[in-house]
Formats: structure tokens, C-alpha cells, sequence
């Protein structure tokens, strides 16, 4: 069990406790004195956590946390008298609770503030599983062996990492941690998501470096200096890497990582693609010859594999370190499972996780979403009721199928293409755009030249809609939009 879901699952046995040590020390200092970054600090330790795990789950550098612990424990030890640290926190407190008779029940003297802050707390660490998981968030599932081979790589200069994966997958919940890591690295990190480009940014390649230069620029707080170094004579490419290379590099003292989210975007523009992705691998390899370079470290996040055509020696997708998000292994489904305080370990938990991954494959947001509603309504509803109607209108997944339906309404020749792969009985070969598409949706999963389904719910719900739709007379709910 990882630190995050550790977290989660202990909470409750400590509750009452730790916010006894909280009261004690808001007596001995001031409640001003103890704030939020304080009680972390305080409940983990009780746990046993290292600085070094706090970081990890945190926001915060490891030196930033060492430092206001230790201030913490100065104070304190003058308040009580006698020396605390973070190891014998947790006895002197208790002994200085029962000196002045503070042998009381916990529950019944908290405070509504902190009865608040509890459940505030809990509200936001189990959140609805719709966006991407925060970084406090106890939820998040750790690909172990994937997430350390990336964070040794971003270490090694000039490198290029390149992760794929369908929607839903938690890629960019895995970028935002990078971002933490490099912040803990004491590296500097950018993150941009090419959705958030007005559509007026793909018109040329030279509107479109300009709005990658200055947004890049902003976030390392810096003020925007493109006219000094643009030139329309030398191009925008080379306008760019100039910025870049005399400008940028020459004002940052450390490592900057350049975090690039839903880059697939790009691959709907191939007047922006055949240029720009052929720019990462060129500055990717300049790094190898050229010291400046070596402070840009790239990671890329997509979809589905390029279908703009490039040269083999342009794509930045044949080189680099490439990793593919997998779906969520059985182990990884109870341990999602624990974090909601369900116990998936005994023979029962695992015939339900096994039988969450039947239906959806072990799809992130989906298996995140099943469990999330059996921890809403624990004692109420079953696994084998909610997987009964998941593939139905009345189903907790309705509204994510409808979106499905709706879109493929509206994309005849993609509906056509899917049509043909969930009726098929085997794999079905698709033209290269059409199964780009419908895999970066997540409706499919390629092997090799083929297709065929991502998971059962799919299968289920668009064989029934597809045939409602042929046989309307035999449909018994029709489509909400």
C-alpha cells in the first residue's frame, strides 16, 4: 500500500487522536501558530511518514517541510519544557495531556471548526472521480515501475519522454505530478494543454510559436521579449529556438521541464504537426552537442499514435523514452478499493474486483467510478446490481455512454466504422484516420493493423443502442442528449 492510500485508509483511527495533539498544541502556542501546513505535518508524523514521503504527497519541497517541522518542535519544546521531536511527538504531548487532567473525550470536545475541517477534508481527498486527481488526493494509483523509470529520466538532460494513452487514463493527473517532482528537484516546470488553444492559434505556425513562446514564458515568470527575437526573414522555427537559446536558457539557473498535454490537438493540424513535432526531436537531439539545451527536458502526452505522415529521421515518436499508460491491474483495482475503505482483499473483494475488470477493462475512470459510488452507498448496493445496469440508460455510466452515442450521431463514417467492430466476432481492420480516432477516444484498442472493442460495457451498450436504432419499435429507452 502506497503512502497516499495509507493515508486514507488510517485516517479514521486517528482522527480522534491526532486532533487531541492538535487541541494540546493550539493550548501550549496559539491555534494562530498551528496552521494547515503544521497539522500536516503533525498527522503525518504520527503516522510514522519521512519528510521525504511528505513532499511526495504534497505541494511542498522536502527542505520547505524539514524546515517547518523542525521550527514546530523548537517551539513546543520551549512551550512544554522539555525536548520534542518528531519521533517522541506523539509521547510528550500525551504525557503533557494527562499532567494538566486532560482526560476527556476527544469527540465531544471538538470543536465545530475542526469538525468542519474534518469533514472538508475527506469531502475533497474522495471527490467525485471526474477531473484530474489533485496532488493531496489519496485516490491516485501509482503505475510504480512506469512513474520511477520516468522520474529517473527526467533527470538525464535533454531528454524526451513521450507517454500515450487513451481519455480517461490519467495522463494528465500523471503530468501534474512531474510538475511536483520537478519542483522538489528544484527544477523549474511548465505545463501547457493544447485544448486550452483557441482554435485562431492553428491558423499558421507562426501564430502558433508565438502562443507556445509567451506561454511558456509567463509561467516561468518571466516578461515576454518575442519582437527582439522574431524574424520573419530566418523563419519561426529558427525565430524560436533563438528565443529559446539567447533569451530564455540565458535567465534560468536550473533545469526547466516542458510539460505538453493533449498534444494530439496538434495532429488535427498537419500544417502545425509536419513542423512543430519535427522542432522537439530536433531540440531533443541538440541537446546532445549543446550545453544550453541541456536544461529543456520534454515530456509529451497524447492520445493514440501520429497519423501525420513524417519522416522517420523528423518524428519526435522514435526516440526518446516512450511509455504507454496500461489499464488497472487487479491489485491495482483493491488497492483503489482501500482508499474508499472497501475491503477487496478477502475472497469476496476479489471476485468483485475481478469482475469490475470483466466489465470495464480496467479503465481508469471507469473502475474509479464504480467504486466511488459502492463507497457512496456502501450497505445499499452491490457490485452485481451496479455492474447489471452499467451498460444501460439507467446505469451509473449513462452519462459517458450518451456523450459516446451522441458524438458518433454526429460522425456518420465513425459511427459506421464502430458499428463494424462491435458487431464483428473478431478483430476488424479500420483505415488509419478512422481507427486514430475512435482509439483516442478509448472506444477501441489496436493490435497490430486490427480492432477491436476496449471493454465489455462498450460492447454491450452500443450492440443494444445500434440495434434500437435499426429496430426502433424494440427500443425501450431512447437516447437522452
Amino acid at each position: 500500500m502506497n503512502s497516499q492510500l495509507k493515508c486514507c485508509f488510517e485516517l479514521t483511527d486517528i482522527d480522534v487522536e491526532t486532533d487531541a495533539i492538535l487541541q494540546a498544541m493550539e493550548e501550549l502556542l496559539s491555534p494562530e501558530r498551528i496552521g494547515t501546513t503544521e497539522r500536516f505535518i503533525v498527522s503525518h508524523s504520527l503516522l510514522g511518514y519521512k519528510y521525504q514521503e511528505m513532499a511526495n504527497i504534497s505541494s511542498y519541497t522536502t527542505s520547505y517541510i524539514k524546515e517547518l517541522g523542525s521550527q514546530l518542535w523548537q517551539d513546543l519544546s520551549t512551550a512544554i519544557g522539555e525536548r520534542i521531536t518528531k519521533k517522541n511527538l506523539h509521547l510528550l504531548l500525551k504525557q503533557y495531556n494527562n499532567k494538566i487532567n486532560q482526560d476527556y473525550s476527544v469527540r465531544e470536545q471538538l470543536s465545530s471548526e475542526i469538525k468542519a475541517q474534518l469533514s472538508q477534508l475527506r469531502g475533497e481527498l474522495l471527490q467525485f472521480p471526474n477531473d484530474a486527481l489533485p496532488l493531496d488526493s489519496p485516490c491516485y494509483v501509482k503505475h510504480s515501475l512506469i512513474e520511477d523509470q520516468i522520474y529517473t529520466e527526467l533527470q538525464q538532460p535533454g531528454c524526451l519522454i513521450r507517454v500515450k494513452a487513451p481519455k480517461h487514463f490519467g495522463k494528465t493527473s500523471l503530468l501534474h505530478r512531474l510538475s511536483s517532482f520537478a519542483t522538489q528537484q528544484e527544477y523549474k516546470s511548465v505545463y501547457l494543454n493544447f485544448q486550452e488553444a483557441d482554435e485562431t492559434i492553428f491558423t499558421s505556425l507562426n501564430q502558433f510559436l508565438r502562443w507556445f513562446c509567451i506561454n511558456i514564458t509567463t509561467q516561468l515568470v518571466l516578461p515576454p521579449d518575442l519582437n527582439n527575437y522574431w524574424d520573419e526573414d530566418i523563419g519561426s522555427k529558427v525565430s524560436c529556438r533563438v528565443y529559446f537559446e539567447k533569451y530564455l536558457f540565458p535567465q534560468l539557473d536550473c533545469p526547466v521541464v516542458l510539460l505538453l498535454d493533449e498534444v494530439n490537438r496538434i495532429f488535427e493540424h498537419p500544417n502545425i504537426a509536419l513542423d512543430f513535432l519535427p522542432m522537439l526531436r530536433s531540440w531533443h537531439e541538440r541537446a546532445k552537442n549543446v550545453q544550453a539545451w541541456q536544461k529543456l527536458r520534454i515530456v509529451v502526452a497524447h492520445e493514440t499514435e501520429i497519423y501525420v505522415p513524417l519522416r522517420l529521421n523528423q518524428s519526435p515518436f522514435n526516440v526518446g523514452l516512450p511509455i504507454a499508460l496500461p489499464p488497472f491491474t487487479i491489485a491495482q483495482v483493491q488497492e483503489l478499493a482501500t482508499c474508499y475503505g472497501l475491503d477487496w482483499h478477502n475472497n469476496l473483494g476479489i471476485e468483485n474486483a475481478m469482475l469490475l475488470q470483466a466489465m470495464v477493462g480496467g479503465h481508469p475512470y471507469l473502475t474509479h467510478l464504480a467504486i466511488y459510488y459502492l463507497y457512496l452507498h456502501k450497505g445499499e448496493i452491490a457490485l452485481e446490481q451496479l455492474l447489471e445496469t452499467a451498460p444501460t440508460q439507467s446505469g451509473i455510466y449513462r452519462h459517458h455512454l450518451q456523450n459516446y452515442l451522441v458524438m458518433l450521431e454526429n460522425e456518420p463514417d465513425l459511427k459506421a466504422a464502430f458499428e463494424q467492430v462491435v458487431m464483428a466476432n473478431e478483430s476488424v481492420q479500420l483505415n488509419a484516420l478512422t481507427a486514430y480516432k475512435l482509439e483516442s477516444l478509448g472506444l477501441i484498442q489496436l493490435k497490430g493493423d486490427v480492432a477491436c472493442v476496449s471493454c465489455e460495457l462498450y460492447r454491450l451498450y452500443f450492440q443494444q443502442q445500434m440495434f434500437s436504432l435499426r429496430n426502433p419499435s424494440c427500443a425501450l429507452v431512447k437516447p437522452n442528449p
